[in-house]
């Protein structure tokens, strides 16, 4: 089951981004997840897959919660 993310949220992942930022806001939701970096602002695009294990928390209207994997 995939995990519950949507538009507008803020990711951040287990890794930061070239420009030092680890915060990446979804601005496209399907397959495959469109990010917008929190730093330089760069767009990227990641299987949902992939992105779902990098995530180690979410915010969303103020509100920071862990991701629940594996969810059924």
């Amino acid at each position: 089951m995939p995990m519950d993310l949507q538009l507008g949220d803020v990711l951040t992942l287990k890794k930061p981004h070239a420009c030092g930022a680890n915060s990446w806001e979804v601005y496209r939701l399907g397959a495959d997840i469109g990010l917008r970096c929190g730093g330089c602002k760069r767009l990227v695009m990641l299987p949902r897959t992939k992105l779902e294990r990098r995530i180690r928390a979410i915010q969303r209207g103020g509100e920071t919660r862990k991701p629940v994997q594996g969810a059924q």
